[in-house]
């Protein structure tokens, strides 16, 4: 009898297009399921790949200007994802990095959660939240913790309907276990390598490529350039684009948001990519690898995992990483990047990238699947 698939997602929208929409993408492309989302603006946008699909949704796809974020609709994630009714199917498949974990299953279906992070509002961004938000302050910031403070009530308790979690890294694992006390297996997401060209000679510019928001600490980056004095290319959107364009001195160019092609051609052009955030995992990271460009970065997290520090690694090194989230050692790491060039050969870069490929995840997570599948028969 032909096993049936349900995939689970936060939300599909023109504007979510980051790495957990492309782990959904591939997982759609090795498995038959039907796909359920809180809100989907994808199916009806002809220039998706879900483009007349059929997506199951919740009654947060009618509420007012829920295309534009979801999120402002915290306080209903929970109960929304609680509303599938997923008895039909055999097996589980959620993409989380929110609440999608949290649908509701029989003792005889099998949930599979590929955990791109346990929800970051409601464990490691809290404070980050409660001190940019309005609502984090006065009054009605006690009614915001309590809401957070129930909110991760609730995420513990769902993680108990997932039978198996998958992890994006070594990092999301261990945050897995510290918030669920669940293990998890590793299978690193897909990066498309093949899109990004390969290219051995270089600009002697340096570049960042993120959303730009506060936890990214792209000021960082723009503050410690500005004392460099060497050229820095940032392309992103987000609400620091203006304190940015207004904090930049000459050498720095703040471009926003750019296409696609114009971001892969900056990538592969680069003396060296540069990030200062922590992540789970850092797509862009590798993505830069693939072009064969060098890596300095905050050395916590996701970083960790895919960037070969040179000074542990200095036959294979894919790039440098700094210590600390401050000028001071960004600085530094960038002048002894400077000194170092001899340690860099964007072949071997480029190799390294080619192991967080499109190819590799197919073959991990389908073979996880199958394994949990026959485990449960």
């Amino acid at each position: 009898m032909e096993v049936k698939y349900a995939l689970v997602h936060e939300w599909l929208t023109p504007k979510a297009t980051g790495g957990s929409e492309l782990v959904v993408k591939e997982i759609l492309k090795l498995i038959n399921a039907d796909l359920y989302a809180l809100i989907d603006f994808e199916s009806s946008n002809p220039e998706s790949y879900l483009y007349q699909r059929k997506i199951g949704k919740t009654f947060l796809q009618n509420l007012p200007l829920a295309r534009n974020g979801v999120q402002k609709y915290l306080p209903l994630l929970p109960i929304a994802i609680e509303q599938f009714d997923l008895g039909e199917y055999d097996v589980i498949l959620s993409s989380s990095h929110a609440v999608a974990k949290g649908i509701l299953t029989t003792p005889y279906q099998l949930h599979i959660c590929y955990c791109h992070t346990p929800m970051r509002y409601a464990w490691d961004l809290t404070f980050d939240y409660l001190n940019s938000s309005k609502v984090g302050k006065g009054i009605p910031g006690i009614f915001t913790r309590y809401l957070l403070h129930r909110l991760r009530e609730w995420d513990v308790i769902s993680a108990n309907r997932v039978d198996y979690f998958i992890a994006n890294s070594q990092h999301t694992a261990r945050r897995i276990w510290r918030c669920y006390r669940r293990e998890a297996e590793v299978i690193y997401p897909p990066v498309d390598v093949e899109k990004f060209p390969f290219k051995s000679q270089k600009q002697d510019f340096y570049l960042t490529v993120c959303r730009l928001v506060s936890y990214k600490k792209i000021s960082l980056i723009v503050r410690a350039f500005n004392q460099l004095g060497r050229e820095l290319i940032v392309i992103g959107s987000g609400g620091e684009l203006h304190k940015l364009r207004l904090m930049a001195k000459s050498n720095v160019k703040i471009m926003g948001w750019q296409p696609e092609e114009i971001v892969v051609e900056y990538m592969a052009e680069a003396k060296g990519f540069i990030y200062a955030a922590c992540e789970d995992f850092g797509m862009a990271l590798v993505e830069a690898q693939a072009c064969g460009t060098p890596v300095i970065a905050y050395g916590v997290g996701g970083a960790t995992e895919t960037v070969l520090d040179m000074r542990k690694y200095p036959d294979s090194a894919t790039g440098l990483l700094f210590a600390e989230q401050a000028e001071k050692a960004l600085i530094e790491a960038v002048e002894k990047f400077e000194n170092s060039q001899e340690y860099f050969h964007p072949e071997i870069i480029k190799k390294h990238a080619d192991k967080f490929s499109q190819t590799v995840f197919q073959k991990r997570y389908l073979s996880f699947v199958e394994k949990c599948y026959s485990a449960t028969r």
